[in-house]
C-alpha cells in the first residue's frame, strides 16, 4: 500500500508562553488526514529558519533542539515500518501516539471480547435482540472458556492466538465432551465465528482462522400434525384445567403460526379490524421485530372468546392465559398420551403446523404464509414448509384432471373431424 506522510514542523505562536515563546509543534499529514503535537520545546520566532523546519545557528540551545527534531522526524518512518509489520493501518495518529508514548501493545484477550460483546447485546435486549439471543451467547461463550480450560488449562487467549486448529479443536470438543448434535455444534461456533469477524473488522487479527474451516446444517425432519391429529386434540374430552388450557393454546397457535413467546405477548390491543373488514392480529415478532398481520381463523377466534374472562387474562391484560414456555412443553406430552399421538409435541410444532398443513396444504401460496409468519425470507419459510403427502395428492389430481380433459377435447376433435 501507498502511504504518503508529509512532516510540518512550526513555531505556533497562539500557544506561545508567559515570556513571549510559542512551542515547536510537530505535524504529522499521512494520506491527506493530519495530527499535530507540541514537542514541548520553545523558540523566540526570530530565530526559527521556516524554510528548513530547524532553529537557525549553531548555538548549544539550536543544536540540541535540532538533534531532537532531526530524532523525531527518523521516529515517523520506523514507525511506519513497525505498523506495517503488525498490519496495522498507518494513521497520523497511531505514529503520534507511538511518538510520544501513549500508544500501548496490549494483546486482545478473546474471552474478554466475548463477554464484551454479550454485554453489548444485553444492554440491547428488546431493541436489536431477544433475550434467547443473548443466552445463545452466554452459552457460546462459556463453551469456550470451557474449552480454553479443558484442552489448554488457561482462562484466556490471545485472539492473534486463534488459529484453524483452535477452531476445529473446539469443533470436536463440543461433539464430544459436551455431547452436542451437528446443528447445536454449529450454531455455537456460529456465535464464535462473529466474534472473530468483530476482531478482523477492528484489525486485531490480520487473518481468518475460519478461512479454510467447512461445515453446515444438516436437514432435520421437523414435527408437524396432520388434519387428523389436530382435530384428535380439538375434539378430546379434557377435564384437567391446566391441559385443557394448554390445548387451546397450541391449537391457537396451530391456526395463528405465532411463536411461543409472541403468543405470551399478545394483548386485547393486537386484534383490530383488517382491510377485510374482520378481525385480525397485528403485532412485531419478538425474535426478528418484523411485523406480523395474520387474518383469525375461526378456530383461533373461538379461544379467545373463551379465555376473554379468564382471571389469567384479566389480571395480566393479556389476550389468553399462557403459561411457561417449559412447562407447556411438559403439558403437550401428556396432551399426546391421551390423544394417542405418537409425535414429540412441542409448542413450535404448532408453528410448523400453521406453515404446513393448515396453509400451504390448503392452497395458500408460500409468499402469504412467509408474511404471516414474520420471517424476512421466503428461504427461511421453505425450511418450515415440508410439502405434505396430501398437498402432493391435491396437486397430482389437478394434474389428472388436466390431462384427462386434454385427452378427452382430443378424441373429440378426431371423431368430429
Amino acid at each position: 500500500m501507498n502511504i504518503k506522510i508529509t512532516i510540518h514542523i512550526y513555531p505556533r505562536l497562539s500557544k506561545s508562553n508567559s515570556a513571549g515563546l510559542p512551542p515547536i509543534y510537530f505535524r504529522i499529514t499521512i494520506n491527506g488526514r493530519r495530527k499535530e503535537f507540541s514537542t514541548k520545546k520553545f523558540i523566540n520566532p526570530s530565530r526559527w529558519d521556516s524554510k528548513m523546519m530547524r532553529v537557525k545557528g549553531n548555538s548549544e540551545e539550536a543544536r540540541t533542539i535540532n538533534s531532537y527534531l532531526d530524532l523525531l522526524k527518523n521516529k515517523v518512518y520506523q514507525v511506519e515500518n513497525t505498523l506495517q509489520f503488525q498490519n496495522t493501518p498507518v494513521t497520523s495518529e497511531e505514529v503520534i501516539n507511538f511518538l510520544i508514548g501513549k500508544r500501548k501493545d496490549r494483546e486482545r484477550m478473546l474471552v474478554e471480547i466475548f463477554k464484551e460483546h454479550n454485554k453489548k447485546v444485553k444492554a440491547l435486549i428488546g431493541v436489536d435482540f431477544a433475550l434467547g439471543t443473548f443466552s445463545r451467547y452466554e452459552t457460546s461463550a462459556k463453551h469456550i472458556s470451557d474449552y480454553l480450560q479443558f484442552q489448554y488449562h488457561i482462562k484466556d487467549i490471545p485472539v492473534t492466538k486463534v488459529d484453524h486448529a483452535f477452531i476445529t479443536g473446539f469443533d470436536y470438543y463440543l461433539r464430544t465432551e459436551r455431547k452436542c448434535c451437528n446443528n447445536t455444534t454449529v450454531k455455537y461456533i456460529k456465535n464464535f465465528k462473529k466474534i472473530i469477524r468483530i476482531c478482523l473488522a477492528n484489525n486485531w487479527i490480520s487473518k481468518d482462522p475460519f478461512l479454510n474451516y467447512k461445515v453446515k446444517l444438516t436437514s432435520v425432519e421437523r414435527e408437524i400434525l396432520n388434519d387428523i391429529e389436530i382435530q384428535k386434540i380439538i375434539n378430546k374430552e379434557i377435564s384437567i384445567e391446566r391441559l385443557d388450557i394448554v390445548r387451546d393454546i397450541f391449537i391457537f397457535s396451530c391456526y395463528t403460526g405465532l411463536a411461543y413467546i409472541d403468543v405470551k405477548q399478545l394483548t386485547k390491543e393486537n386484534i383490530v379490524r383488517g382491510i377485510d373488514g374482520h378481525l385480525w392480529i397485528h403485532t412485531h415478532r419478538q425474535k426478528t421485530a418484523v411485523p406480523t398481520k395474520i387474518p383469525l381463523l375461526e378456530t383461533a377466534k373461538r379461544i379467545i372468546e373463551k379465555y376473554e374472562q379468564h382471571p389469567i387474562s384479566s389480571n395480566n391484560e393479556a389476550l389468553l392465559p399462557v403459561f411457561t414456555n417449559q412447562r407447556i412443553n411438559a403439558y403437550l406430552k401428556e396432551i399426546a398420551t391421551i390423544c394417542n399421538i405418537n409425535k414429540e409435541l412441542t409448542f413450535h410444532c404448532a408453528r410448523h403446523t400453521f406453515a404446513t398443513t393448515i396453509t400451504l396444504s390448503n392452497g395458500v401460496p408460500i409468499e402469504t404464509v412467509s408474511k404471516m409468519l414474520g420471517h424476512k425470507s421466503i428461504k427461511t419459510t421453505q425450511h418450515y414448509a415440508k410439502i405434505t403427502d396430501r398437498k402432493v395428492a391435491n396437486d397430482m389430481e389437478i394434474l389428472k384432471n388436466v390431462l384427462g380433459n386434454t385427452k378427452e377435447n382430443g378424441s373429440n376433435k378426431s371423431k368430429n373431424g
